[in-house]
């Protein structure tokens, strides 16, 4: 666990950010639009430099080295940031601190894969997300306590990036590359070999005159990944601008905080279940259930933003379920990522959750202020629908 810590708290300060910086773009006079426009503009940073780092650290077969320059770099923005009122320098910082962000994802995802075999990659991956889902959690309940004891943002921004120093001084110590870099190839060869198999014995029995009933076939690749995004992409639409929605409910900003939490909330029992029980009813082949059941949950919203009363907790509680269906969804997509990409591509999962994020950051902020939150709400159930489509017919 311990291996973990730098990232737990590197979650702990970006649960706190995903909700403070939102509302800190609207609170020095930027918009809807402006905070669309920031986040899209840093996420595609983020794309960008999400294959150059995956490519890198395969090339070097070293990937601790990502992650210590990951932490120490978004320390030193966070510390200037504090000095920054301008929404054009607050871009650019932040699409640099996006670009270092991303630094230590395809590294972490090859180091919980390669130290591990592929049978327990699924409890692996659901116990790294759960724990630094822990980490967001309390990210965003500091966010709740600051907003309720008003501390200023220079001293939010200061501790955030004391956190993230404190983040590289213990993976320093405690992360560490793998001994052996050949657990993904193992579970390509073992795909390729069942492949193989499967088409000699549907063969055999064409010859023997022997009705075998089976189907054979590789994943489909493109539409997972097509599938992938279109999900991301809703999930991007509908949490970019989500903050400011909640902050026209009739609630204090602590409330906007809380809410958060427990859709976070929800994610850790995702990942805890999943962790658990590996062997869940839901596989990967059925990651179109999850896109599905997010669409309806997110048409509830609508219906419960016109309910008479209660509608509060009704959110609160939907976002919550929400959160735990995207954590199954993110654990088993990631797994399956990892079996499916060859090696140099380990950046290709991040990238792909990065343009489904780049798309929806400005275009859930942009029908928000455009057309109103409830236009914006059916749209992202429409995508999650899409999604669900897609992920049908491709696994």
């Amino acid at each position: 666990m311990l291996e973990y810590l730098g990232f737990f708290l590197h979650e702990v300060v970006f649960g706190f950010l995903s909700v403070f910086f939102p509302l800190y773009i609207i609170l020095i006079g930027g918009s809807l639009i402006d905070v669309g426009l920031i986040s899209m503009f840093a996420l595609l940073s983020a794309i960008v430099s999400s294959f150059f780092w995956g490519y890198l650290c395969d090339r070097l077969k070293r990937y601790k080295w990502s992650i210590l320059l990951s932490f120490a770099s978004i320390a030193v923005i966070l510390y200037l940031f504090m000095f920054v009122r301008s929404i054009m320098l607050l871009t650019l910082l932040y699409a640099l601190l996006s670009v270092f962000h991303m630094a230590h994802e395809p590294s972490k995802n090859v180091i919980i894969s390669e130290t591990y075999e592929h049978d327990y990659w699924i409890r692996a991956f659901a116990f790294y997300e759960g724990f630094t889902e822990i980490g967001w959690l309390v990210g965003l309940l500091l966010g709740f306590l600051t907003s309720i004891y008003n501390f200023n943002a220079e001293t939010i921004l200061l501790v955030c990036s004391l956190l993230h120093l404190t983040a590289f001084a213990s993976s320093i110590f405690f992360v560490s590359d793998p001994p052996l870099s050949i657990e993904r190839k193992l579970v390509r060869i073992e795909k390729t070999v069942d492949l193989a198999c499967k088409g000699l014995t549907v063969l055999s029995g064409l010859f023997s005159g022997v009705r075998i009933d089976g189907r054979v076939g590789r994943e489909n690749i493109y539409g997972f990944c097509v599938g992938l995004t279109l999900f991301i992409f809703a999930t991007s639409m509908l949490f970019t601008p989500l903050p400011v929605f909640l902050m026209n409910l009739p609630i204090l900003t602590g409330g906007v905080f809380a809410i958060l939490a427990l859709n976070s909330l929800g994610g850790v029992l995702g990942y805890l279940t999943t962790m658990a029980v590996p062997q869940w009813s839901i596989e990967k082949s059925r990651m179109w259930e999850i896109a599905a059941l997010r669409s309806i949950l997110t048409l509830l919203i609508v219906m419960a933003v016109n309910a008479p009363s209660y509608n509060t907790a009704i959110i609160a509680s939907i976002l919550m379920v929400m959160g735990f269906a995207y954590a199954v969804f993110y654990v088993y997509t990631l797994s399956a990522s990892m079996a499916l990409v060859s090696e140099g591509e380990a950046g290709l999962f991040n990238t792909l959750v990065g343009v489904g994020n780049v798309l929806g950051s400005f275009t859930g902020p942009y029908i928000a202020q455009t057309m109103g939150f409830t236009h914006m709400f059916i749209a992202v159930g429409g995508f999650f629908l899409i999604s669900s489509i897609v992920l049908k017919f491709s696994t």
